[in-house]
């Protein structure tokens, strides 16, 4: 009786109190740059896991991780930073005071307002557990577990009322372990104890050790923004000049095509022939030989190779074989120090900043998978993405590429049937040769500003794909919010889902569905106008 009482007192008092900041968020310091970090202790992978923020410890190791869109740091400069940084924050969360002792069995549909929870044992989240900033976005959620803090399948952390990640922190005295399919939000401390998380979980946050090793497998993990963290604009761009008209372009080679391929942009060599192209399919200028306008872009093009060849790279990704995958980036500059493979999809993250800048440095050939994809998403923009290869590119039937291609040395050979090309194609020495049904679009020079770059952009994303328990579908165009239809079917044709999708975005959760191939389907009220494959992966 006393402990219903207890609980219902408890309620009672977090749904009255007003939207105060209870509790002081602690200094992260260089630990906020990690997303996973021991102190002592090994960091491990399996599967294919995609991650944002810095992997690291000090004390150990970092084993079978792919690419990481952050930096890798094991016993550096860094990782002391961190390890100091680690303990001050853990000691800042030790020592602030408690607005509410409660019992360590979370989720079940509780809502919580914000504060400084104490939990005097073990810890379990099961279900939903809703954080409720009630209008106050710097409303800070702090909980101290004196014990461990394990998660059951599927459970989920949710936001709500401005709430963010980035204001969310767990101090565990004990080993944290993640359920497959969890999704947990906030920044986890623990203490002298190892951080397990599991197949298909997610985490907004961090995952940091004092001393213990932490190991993923097949997870999405990012640090959060907000709460004053940096605004992330990349790089400045090159300035194209000249170049910026032409949509395909050799400065020292023949421009060639095959079938129909329409095109925005002008096409041209200076030095050599563009051949192949129907001008009733190309919106600009097409120079079949050298001219004044191919020189002077030959120059500007070399100019804006040097710049991007001697810009510092911000993130190394280390294994150029395994690009995409449905790896995420955000605005940076890159190197893949080799040849490179883009497999399946790449996702550009721009975070809301229409005017963020991603260079990707390639110090050797690219080559991409059929149907490959590169995906813009939260307001990147293809005018913003740019290529730098050292070596020949060839683009696989049927991928969408997105951003502006400067090849050095190398043929931009392979533009091959069905690819979508949102850029241009650029090399300053070396063949270029597209073939039938290859669309290039770009702004073209002198059109009163009108820009024909998002014309390939899909009606809906849906990242990640493929996925394990759950994936979210993001519509690009918020007039088609409340008026287009999502259907997903089974490889066989029985239909499992149908809904119209009433958000920008909506996340689905298919922890119950087999692993295995799904199609889904985007229609309004008259016709499909998207339709694709889910995987699902277990």
């Amino acid at each position: 009786m006393k402990t219903i009482l207890h609980y219902a007192f408890t309620a009672i008092m977090v749904c009255l109190l007003p939207a105060l900041n209870f509790g002081q968020a602690p200094n992260l310091g260089t630990a906020a740059n990690f997303v996973l970090f021991s102190t002592d202790g090994a960091v491990s992978n399996t599967g294919i896991s995609e991650l944002t923020g810095n992997v690291g410890t000090n004390s150990g190791s970092s084993t079978a991780f792919g690419n990481v869109n952050g930096m890798m740091h094991d016993g550096d400069g860094a990782s002391a930073a961190c390890s100091a940084d680690l303990l001050k924050a853990y000691n800042q969360l030790a020592g602030t005071t408690a607005t509410f002792s409660i019992s360590g069995s979370l989720g079940k549909g509780d809502t919580l307002a914000p504060g400084v929870y104490s939990i005097s044992g073990a810890a379990t989240l099961n279900l939903n557990l809703c954080l409720n900033a009630k209008g106050n976005t710097n409303a800070v959620f702090i909980f101290k577990i004196q014990g461990s803090l394990s998660t059951y399948a599927s459970s989920k952390i949710k936001l709500l009322n401005g709430a963010q990640a980035c204001n969310v922190f767990w101090k565990v005295e004990g080993l944290v372990s993640m359920a497959s399919g969890t999704t947990m939000r906030g920044t986890i401390i623990a203490n002298n104890a190892a951080i397990n998380i599991g197949t298909g979980d997610t985490l907004e946050g961090r995952a940091l050790s004092t001393a213990g090793a932490v190991t993923v497998d097949g997870v999405l993990a990012y640090t959060p923004i907000g709460c004053g963290s940096a605004v992330l604009t990349g790089p400045a761009a090159p300035n194209l000049a000249s170049a910026t008209c032409y949509a395909l372009f050799s400065s020292d080679g023949a421009v060639s095509n095959s079938g129909i391929t329409y095109v925005d942009g002008d096409v041209g060599s200076n030095n050599g022939s563009a051949t192949g192209y129907n001008s009733l399919y190309v919106t600009g200028t097409i120079h079949p030989i050298p001219d004044v306008s191919t020189a002077k872009c030959a120059a500007d093009l070399s100019n804006a190779y040097t710049y991007i060849n001697t810009l510092a790279y911000d993130i190394e990704l280390l294994y150029p074989a395994q690009f995409g995958r449905n790896l995420v980036l955000t605005p940076h500059t890159y190197l893949l120090n080799g040849a490179t493979t883009l497999t399946d999809t790449l996702y550009l993250n721009a975070q809301g900043n229409a005017d963020a800048v991603f260079i990707i440095k390639i110090n050797g050939a690219l080559s991409t998978s059929t149907y490959s994809k590169v995906i813009l998403l939260n307001q990147a923009q293809a005018k913003n993405v740019f290529w730098k290869i050292e070596g020949a590119v060839s683009i696989n039937n049927y991928s969408v590429f997105c951003g502006t291609i400067i090849c050095n040395n190398g043929a931009l050979g392979a533009i091959n049937t069905g690819v979508t090309l949102n850029g241009k194609a650029l090399t300053t020495n070396g063949a270029l040769t597209t073939t039938a049904t290859t669309t290039t679009l770009l702004p073209v020079c002198g059109l009163s500003g009108i820009s024909s770059l998002d014309a390939v952009k899909e009606t809906v994303t849906i990242y990640p794909n493929p996925f394990n328990s759950s994936t979210t579908i993001l519509i690009n165009d918020m007039d088609q919010i409340n008026r287009i239809e999502l259907r997903i079917y089974t490889i066989l044709g029985t239909e499992l889902i149908r809904t119209i999708l009433v958000n920008q975005l909506t996340t689905f959760e298919t922890s119950s569905y087999p692993a295995g191939v799904y199609f889904y389907r985007i229609s309004d009220a008259t016709q499909t106008i998207q339709s694709g494959r889910l995987i699902v992966q277990r």
